[in-house]
């Protein structure tokens, strides 16, 4: 690929475990120019000029914004926040590539949900969606039907398409923010996933997977990679991540699932954003119901090595380390 043309990275000014931004750094030190699409021209932005990309401010519910900062790009990244437009903004986007013509990859990141969201398990009865999703939620969030939609449309494009489904973050906020308060003061961890088990990714292992097929995207066309964290764990075992990433002890408290879902999510979240709301609702629901019971060893035979870990993750997390410099 001609140095000439950047990479086209959106979501460059998102928050939750900042893959887009962790991509371009990635990108950048390896002497691939990345044009860098963002909502507002911040001091986000301005930190993107600064390590050398190339800043685009736009909407990407804007198909004149979203042709305009595709101009001149073959590789694409498309990455959106939690939107109840996502599909709106997935296809805008989609549409300009073909319009453009010669786009060389769109790799998208999606969900690990979509690997087990067939046509079958969603249309099924209302009886069957709820055993199959663990007994706690027979529906997928508004976001995850997003998901789910944008890649049935990024099929039909024709696009030379990958999508990486990634797990949950070990960065969402259901496990990195939401519990800081009671893990620095009563040094408990509350969560409501009883004995589940989950194995969380790193963003960190999420951008370089997404890194290493924008700038070799020959092997992987067409591919669909679900990817997991290193170790199915318990609460417990995060707990004693968490006690070694603050320097203190930390124990689990199982909490009530309603309860916790009413505290953290709906009463503070919902009244400005009930999509997000339900998302992470819903998640929640997912977590403790066992769907994310889940282990594989794809990102190692993409990366040949294996995943980093929650402990290594949090260390790196700024919301943790912004709350430990508080105490």
């Amino acid at each position: 690929m001609s140095k000439r043309n950047p990479i086209l990275i959106t979501g460059a000014g998102g928050e939750v475990g900042s893959v887009s931004k962790t991509m371009i750094n990635m990108l950048l030190e390896q002497q691939h120019p990345v044009r860098a699409f963002v909502r507002r021209d911040d001091e986000r932005a301005a930190a993107l000029r600064q390590i050398g990309a190339e800043v685009f401010v736009g909407d990407l519910l804007n198909v004149a914004d979203v042709a305009a900062a595709l101009k001149g790009c073959r590789r694409i990244y498309f990455s959106m926040s939690l939107n109840p437009y996502y599909t709106d903004a997935s296809i805008l986007i989609a549409a300009a590539a073909r319009a453009q013509g010669d786009i060389e990859v769109f790799v998208n990141i999606s969900e690990f949900e979509q690997s087990y969201m067939t046509f079958d398990k969603m249309t099924d009865a209302y009886e069957a969606r709820l055993e199959w999703l663990g007994g706690l939620v027979a529906e997928w969030s508004p976001q995850q039907r997003g998901h789910w939609a944008s890649e049935q449309a990024l099929k039909w494009s024709g696009l030379p398409v990958v999508n990486i489904r990634a797990t949950m973050f070990v960065e969402n906020p259901i496990l990195s923010w939401f519990p800081l308060r009671q893990l620095l003061g009563a040094g408990e961890l509350h969560l409501p996933f009883g004995t589940q088990k989950i194995a969380p990714i790193a963003a960190y292992d999420v951008a370089e997977v997404c890194t290493k097929v924008l700038i070799d995207p020959s092997a992987h066309m067409s591919m669909s990679y679900e990817l997991t964290g290193p170790e199915l764990k318990d609460m417990h075992g995060f707990a004693e991540d968490y006690g070694a990433a603050l320097g203190r002890r930390i124990s689990y408290v199982p909490q009530d699932l309603d309860a916790w879902i009413e505290t953290y999510i709906n009463s503070p979240i919902a009244p400005r954003s009930p999509h997000i709301a339900d998302h992470l609702g819903t998640i929640t629901r997912l977590v403790a119901g066992g769907r994310y019971d889940v282990i594989n060893d794809k990102l190692e035979g993409l990366l040949g090595r294996a995943p980093r870990g929650v402990r290594w993750a949090l260390g790196r997390n700024p919301r943790v380390r912004k709350a430990l410099e508080a105490t």
